[in-house]
């Protein structure tokens, strides 16, 4: 006769009352708990009237947060379902069952003792001699928008919707007008197209004031280059002092587009044989070392790495060191930027051309293309010199191995692969929630092993 284990689930059962018997030792949520402790409240916001109802602990809210990240669970209405159904966050909530919108509300308002917590982190990785920075990896990744690039829209098409909907609702109001003169419709109730055209309206200005601000600013920002390669053009001695630089236009170019949804995101793609995505620019500063831990995070919306090396290598705190060697590859090749660093005292490797492009056993016929000529940049010819060198290639070959992996992680691992946030400064603070989660899992492996 077969025997089998019994499993009645309508078996009453005496839970036990402490929640620790139901987690081990070595569970993740140990970690956070204690990782959370080192933020001061100060950090935090707090409701500090003292009216209203009894607030949940920051503490314990940021851990639910960290935990729930690191288990690839982000929405806030899952996360609070797994206050529910999940025993380890039961665990960090103590039982208690915090709300989507208060969770989504901390989650938003909480920067500081997010980015306070990714210090604290590494600091205790710092203290237990887990991290030392030395070399460090940069990259970036494409992270979907919490926006459709069906919503995108260029500014000439704005401004020609604007005039359509502004016809559309002056011939509406005539026909409201006629209607409520015959007694067919309720005179204090507008009409629903005509409310729906205001509202598309008032999408489309704010679409132009947008796009306009943003050519204001990046004019201004123009316009001080200019005055510097005037002022340059002038020193220069002889008769051949090359043209004038033009003038910026404080007008926005039919061609630039925004976002109805999300105008912070932009349309992007990671390569050229890749599709356009509404999307932010997420960039990771990475140890190269042993600990792969995460020292900066930050969220960019311009498709190009080009002018992010040095604030990238700015995010790494002081408290935990300053890095000897930047590794980045061919996206980051800015020679400005390479002069900042290297005036630092660091050494910078960053690729001159892509990688990886042909393999030695390549299934496609030879391209027939000449190589490419030796580089006219002075900085480029010393950077090539010092990637061929045997110390050079043994330096360089960490940066796909340790950079890259992280990434992979985040988004098949963890499976994040979509802000759920709007605007740059809430994505930001997301990304740095995710890097914090990322650590915390990381670190506590480390210590495990």
């Amino acid at each position: 006769m077969k025997k089998f284990i019994q499993a009645d689930p309508n078996q009453p059962l005496l839970l036990p009352p402490d929640l620790r018997e139901w987690i081990p030792d070595d569970d993740l949520s140990h970690f956070i708990l204690a990782a959370v402790e080192r933020v001061p409240l100060a950090h935090f916001k707090v409701n500090h009237r003292g009216t209203g109802s009894a607030q949940y602990h920051p503490r314990m809210m940021l851990a639910l947060l960290i935990y729930c990240y690191a288990n690839g669970i982000f929405s806030s209405r899952r996360i609070e379902r797994a206050t529910f159904r999940d025993i380890g966050v039961r665990f960090l909530t103590a039982d208690t069952h915090p709300d989507h919108d208060t969770i989504c509300t901390f989650r938003r308002v909480n920067e500081e003792a997010i980015a306070k917590a990714f210090l604290e982190v590494l600091l205790l990785a710092k203290e237990l001699k887990l991290l030392k920075v030395g070399i460090v990896s940069i990259d970036g990744s494409k992270i979907d928008a919490n926006a459709s690039k069906h919503c995108s829209l260029r500014y000439d098409r704005a401004q020609a919707l604007r005039e359509q909907l502004k016809l559309d609702i002056e011939d509406l109001i005539k026909q409201a007008e006629q209607a409520d003169n015959k007694g067919e419709i309720d005179p204090q109730a507008l009409p629903k197209e005509l409310v729906r055209r205001k509202a598309l309206l008032e999408k489309m200005d704010k679409a132009c004031l947008d796009l306009e601000e943003k050519a204001r600013l990046r004019a201004e920002k123009e316009k001080a280059e200019r005055e510097k390669k005037l002022a340059a053009r002038e020193k220069r001695k002889g008769g051949r002092k090359g043209p004038k630089p033009g003038i910026p236009k404080e007008e926005p170019k039919d061609e630039e587009q925004t976002n109805l949804t999300d105008s912070d995101s932009a349309l992007m793609r990671k390569s050229k044989q890749s599709e356009f995505r509404q999307a932010f620019n997420a960039q990771l500063t990475v140890d190269a070392g042993s600990s792969y831990l995460i020292l900066g995070a930050d969220v960019i919306n311009n498709a190009s790495d080009r002018n992010a090396l040095v604030s990238d290598v700015d995010l790494i705190p002081e408290q935990i060191g300053k890095p000897d060697t930047v590794l980045a590859d061919n996206g980051y090749a800015n020679g400005n930027d390479v002069a900042i660093l290297e005036e630092r005292g660091v050494e910078v490797l960053v690729a001159t051309g892509a990688e990886g492009r042909r393999r030695v056993y390549d299934f496609r016929p030879p391209s027939g293309k000449p190589p490419p000529p030796e580089p006219k940049a002075e900085w480029l010819r010393t950077m090539n010199k010092a990637l061929k060198s045997e110390d050079g290639i043994k330096k360089y070959r960490l940066r796909k191995q340790t950079v890259e992996p992280v990434i992979g992680i985040i988004k098949n691992v963890l499976g994040f692969t979509r802000f759920n946030l709007r605007s740059l400064p809430k994505v930001t603070n997301e990304w740095n929630l995710v890097a914090l989660a990322y650590n915390c899992k990381r670190l506590h492996r480390l210590q495990m092993a």
